[in-house]
């Protein structure tokens, strides 16, 4: 099962969504046991409004979740703009990536994308644990073209 929803990409049609009926988020089964009586079992609050220049006026988010009537476990299915298990969306992930990359400070990238730079310490840090897979991965990809 897909976590994330792909035809909701803005925080605002997310909002509009959920006002008008949660049924857009529910899964078709279960995603633990392949179950296909999922019941609306409330809501989450998540934030998600962090970006740069935002006044912040959609936190919290509230998230659809599912119980299953099978397993008895929830699940929950998120809109595109809102990365899993992140504060940032991709955007501002991807522009400190790339800044980094570049060459620029952790200072500086933190200064660029308004971004506080322990976080741009740890992403970067996170990129440079990876960086041999993703070299895997992109050698792969690249040879076969």
């Amino acid at each position: 099962m897909h976590r994330i929803l792909a035809s909701i990409t803005t925080l605002a049609s997310h909002a509009a969504a959920l006002a008008s009926s949660s049924d857009a988020y529910r899964p078709r089964n279960c995603p633990h046991c392949n179950g296909c009586k999922l019941w609306g079992h409330g809501y989450y609050a998540r934030k998600a409004d962090r970006e740069p220049g935002s006044d912040g006026s959609f936190n919290p988010v509230a998230i659809a979740r599912f119980l299953c009537a099978a397993c008895l476990r929830t699940c929950s299915r998120l809109p595109l703009c809102i990365a899993p298990r992140r504060w940032y969306n991709w955007a501002v992930q991807q522009f400190v990536l790339m800044l980094t990359l570049m060459g620029f400070s952790v200072r500086r990238c933190s200064v660029c994308a308004d971004v506080g730079w322990h976080t741009v310490r740890r992403w970067r840090d996170w990129l440079c644990q990876r960086s041999e897979e993703f070299v895997f991965h992109l050698r792969s990809r690249f040879a076969e073209l």
